[in-house]
C-alpha cells in the first residue's frame, strides 16, 4: 500500500496512526500541501478530489480519512481499532465524527489560507478562529471522556485515538491552552508512549523539515 501524506496533514496523521497500530507494510509518498502538489495533475489522476489522505491499494485508490480508517477496520482485523459490541461502536464513532466533521474541516490549512489570502485578515485573527473552534470542540470532547481511562475508551487505543492525537497535536502548534481538557490531554500524552502513534507524529515523517 501507499499512503500519500503531508507531514502535518491530521487527515493524514489518522491514517499513519491506524496503519502503524495494525503493523500493515505501506510507503509513504510525500504530497506537499504548501506547494499545492495535490491539484497537480499526476496526484488528481489518482485522487481526484484533490484532497489528502489517500491510499493506494491493489484495488484501486481511496479518498477521506474516516473512509480509509473504516476500510482498514473491516479489512484488516487481527488488531481491531472498534469494539464488537454495536452500540459501543457508535459511541467510538461519534466522537471522531465530532473531531473529523465539527473541528477539522473548518481548521484546516485550506479554509486558514482562505481567511488569509481572500479575507485577508490579520495571522492574530486567524490565529483566534482556529482557537476559538478548537476550544469550543474540546469542550464537548472532554465531556464525553471518562476520568480514568487510559485512552478514549477503554484501556486499548480505538479510532478515537487516531482522531483524537492529530487534532491536539495541532491545536498545541495553535498556543490551544490544554489546561481546562485534562482527559484530553491525559490521553494525547499516554497515546504518544505508543510507538505506533510517536512514529506517525509529523515530526517523524521524512518530509518534515530536518
Amino acid at each position: 500500500m501507499k499512503l500519500y501524506t503531508y507531514f502535518r496533514s491530521s487527515a493524514a496523521y489518522r491514517v499513519r496512526i491506524a496503519l502503524n497500530l495494525k503493523a500493515l507494510d505501506h510507503e509513504l509518498v510525500p504530497v506537499n500541501l504548501l506547494k499545492s502538489e495535490q491539484q497537480g495533475a499526476d496526484y488528481l489522476s489518482k485522487n481526484g478530489q484533490g484532497l489528502l489522505p489517500a491510499l493506494e491499494t491493489d484495488q484501486g485508490v481511496l479518498a477521506q480519512s474516516l473512509a480509509i480508517l473504516e476500510w482498514l477496520e473491516e479489512t484488516y482485523q487481527a488488531t481491531p481499532l472498534l469494539p464488537a459490541d454495536p452500540w459501543e461502536k457508535a459511541q467510538i464513532r461519534n466522537f471522531c465524527y465530532a473531531i473529523a466533521c465539527d473541528i477539522h474541516p473548518i481548521d484546516n490549512l485550506r479554509v486558514l489560507k482562505y481567511l488569509s489570502n481572500e479575507l485577508a485578515v490579520t495571522d492574530e485573527q486567524k490565529n483566534t478562529w482556529y482557537r476559538h473552534w478548537v476550544i469550543e470542540g474540546f469542550k464537548k470532547l472532554e465531556a464525553m471522556l471518562d476520568d480514568n481511562s487510559a485512552f478514549c475508551f477503554g484501556d486499548k487505543p480505538t479510532l478515537a485515538d487516531v482522531c483524537l492525537v492529530p487534532q491536539v497535536y495541532n491545536a498545541l502548534r495553535f498556543n490551544v491552552d490544554m489546561g481546562d481538557f485534562p482527559k484530553i490531554a491525559r490521553i494525547y500524552e499516554h497515546c504518544n508512549t505508543l510507538t505506533a502513534f510517536s512514529d506517525a507524529a509529523p515530526e517523524n515523517q521524512p518530509d518534515a523539515p530536518k
